[in-house]
């Protein structure tokens, strides 16, 4: 279980560290990273929305490096990591399945380069992270 609480702790702070990337003005990987239909991006987020994401990606970092190490610093009561980590395991279980139109593995646009990506990266990692954080909670 210790691999797996770092192999998520890393990859959420990869991610954390694209959309600081990103937010700073960064462009590589970002035409991948967002959604498109017919050459037009359904999806625009502004340097502070994404500067924010990264900000969570690193608390939810944080939360499954809890689950594992008992790292409760600044909540007495671990429950509180606890149902963080239920939820964040449903949040990215709904995200690899989608929203059945763009994103998932359900989606019905799937002849962009994102839906590509999606496809092969994004949503089986959002499956992998959401299993992670199952397992981490519950200590199965």
């Amino acid at each position: 279980m210790n691999l797996i609480a770092i192999f998520t702790v890393i990859t959420l702070i990869i991610m954390a560290l694209f959309h600081f990337y990103w937010a700073l003005g960064g462009k590589f990987g970002l035409d991948k990273a967002l959604a498109t239909k017919d050459g037009t991006l359904l999806l625009n987020p502004s340097k502070q929305l994404t500067f924010f994401v990264g900000l969570l990606l690193i608390s939810f970092a944080y939360i499954a490096y809890s689950l594992k190490f008992n790292n409760f610093l600044y909540i007495e009561n671990s429950n509180y990591y606890k149902y963080g980590g239920m939820f964040l395991s449903i949040i990215f279980a709904l995200r690899a399945i989608g929203e059945f139109n763009v994103v998932g593995f359900f989606k019905k646009i799937k002849n962009t380069e994102f839906a590509m990506y999606d496809t092969k990266y994004f949503s089986p990692l959002c499956l992998i992270l959401g299993v992670n954080f199952a397992i981490l909670t519950y200590g199965v």
